[in-house]
């Protein structure tokens, strides 16, 4: 299984989100932080809206910003409003199945115990949970630079 590109940067929107608490992030800013086109975002940020997973403030000064706490928002709440489809084989699709075994076949049974699981470990990580995990992650992002700090002046012993 793989996930696709916009639920990859779904994922990174929100963690940009968390990471900027207290504050509006706005597209531009998050496209540059992952070099990206704001375009893009901006299409991905509509699924997750009306999800209510963010919530958008318009205006010269508006922006972005996650309506709960990221501890509350998982990844498998993510996945399910960004990805289209989970079918993992032709058997998981409505409609006709050209395989003779498909009413009697173990593995439609397993791909669901296995997909089941994944989202069990999906649902177990909160946006949270990857961005307080990275100390780092402001800086990394842009969104707040270390400051320079100057080294400490040597003191001067008397000769």
């Amino acid at each position: 299984m793989r996930l696709t590109k916009q639920t990859n940067y779904a994922v990174r929107i929100l963690m940009y989100c968390a990471a900027n608490e207290g504050h509006l992030s706005r597209i531009p800013e998050i496209a540059k932080a992952y070099g990206v086109s704001e375009l893009f975002l901006f299409k991905i940020l509509q699924p997750l809206n009306k999800a209510g997973l963010v919530e958008t403030v318009r205006g010269r000064n508006g922006g972005v910003r996650l309506p709960k706490p990221a501890s509350q928002i998982t990844l498998f709440d993510v996945v399910k409003v960004t990805e289209d489809s989970f079918s993992m084989a032709e058997c998981f699709d409505a409609g006709e199945v050209d395989c003779p075994l498909v009413d009697s076949c173990g593995l439609n049974t397993a791909l669901r115990k296995a997909l089941n699981a994944f989202f069990d470990v999906l649902s177990q990580y909160s946006i949270d949970d990857l961005v307080k995990s990275r100390p780092q992650i402001n800086f990394l992002l842009g969104i707040d630079p270390l400051p320079y700090v100057a080294p400490a002046a040597q003191p001067q012993t008397a000769a």
